[in-house]
């Protein structure tokens, strides 16, 4: 049945979105490292301050996640 597609999609959406912000805060702490290392001061705080956007996201979305599993 379509129905049970449609009630698993916004599930398997928010795995991917988990996923792919899990990607983006790995990229933006490997950039600011590099970028960093190299001596491009602008650069890596931007990517620093990128990774703590994202981890503070990634905080808040937590929650959200626990009370669901009840």
């Amino acid at each position: 049945c379509s129905c049970e597609r449609t009630m698993a999609e916004p599930e398997n959406l928010e795995v991917i979105g988990r996923i792919g912000l899990r990607a983006l805060r790995i990229a933006a702490s490997t950039l600011s490292i590099v970028e960093l290392l190299r001596q491009e001061w602008i650069g890596g705080i931007g990517a620093g301050l990128a990774w703590i956007v994202f981890v503070q996201v990634e905080q808040r979305l937590q929650p959200a996640s626990d009370s669901s599993d009840d």
